[in-house]
């Protein structure tokens, strides 16, 4: 009879700590009462949200001010000043992409022009301008998609890290039933509230980097082509100043 007594009074005392840790559903409970394993990944996946933000609030800042910067520069480009006024100011020391594109390919050019005995026309100028355009175009390019990369890679791969959180959670919290003897949902209920909480965090880690991703792609694939639409079109200027001096 005591026995059973005892049994009784555990399994109320069982019941008692599960509707206990079953009310208290706070973001820090569920942290704290989840196992090691579980810990490590939600504090992984938050670390990486940290990341995904701070690259997203950089390359949207980055890249209002990259097309601000184009925007004037293209003013000053077209407003018919000197080419070499604009290249002493802008493009020796270049501050934005398009500069540096202008930099690079008004530096080739004046270089090739105080050639003695080049021809301009025939001495492959063109070629190395257009050679020196591409390259800046993609040093510029690279440079500006730095860390895009990590939000593709954190997109699709932070809900699979979370599914194995609660997974893991799921596993560990059917050990400590079967340890218990105990199926009741109020012991059940935490958890299971602990594992499902690792898929929540890789989804909110996942979903904003996934969709920042194609956002900034969208944007950079439009300045490049920006960026080689100048590109052609200063070639174009250039070759025929080189006929005129023929």
């Amino acid at each position: 009879m005591q026995r059973q007594e005892a049994l009784l009074d555990r399994a109320v005392d069982a019941a008692n700590l599960g509707v206990s840790a079953a009310g208290d559903l706070s973001v820090w409970a569920l942290f704290m009462n989840a196992s090691l394993v579980v810990k490590l990944v939600m504090l992984g996946l938050l670390l990486c949200s940290i990341m995904v933000w701070a690259i997203i609030i950089d390359k949207f800042v980055t890249i209002r001010r990259i097309n601000r910067a184009a925007s004037g520069f293209e003013d000053r480009f077209w407003s018919g000043g000197s080419l070499d006024d604009l290249y002493e100011s802008d493009g020796a020391k270049p501050v934005s992409p398009m500069a540096a594109v202008f930099g690079a390919a008004m530096g080739e050019w004046r270089r090739s022009a105080r050639i003695p005995g080049v021809d301009l026309v025939r001495g492959g100028v063109k070629e190395r301008v257009d050679r020196a355009i591409g390259i800046t175009i993609t040093r510029e390019m690279d440079r500006l998609r730095r860390w895009v990369i990590f939000l593709a890679t954190v997109g699709p791969v932070a809900p699979f890290v979370g599914l194995f959180g609660t997974v893991w959670g799921i596993m560990h919290s059917f050990s400590s039933i079967a340890a218990e003897h105990n199926t009741n949902l109020s012991v059940v209920a935490p958890g299971i509230s602990e594992a499902l909480f690792a898929t929540a965090i890789g989804l909110l880690t996942a979903i904003p980097a996934y969709v920042a991703y194609n956002v900034i792609s969208n944007s950079m694939d439009l300045f490049e082509d920006r960026l080689e639409g100048f590109g052609t079109e200063f070639a174009a200027i250039l070759s025929r100043q080189s006929e005129e001096r023929v």
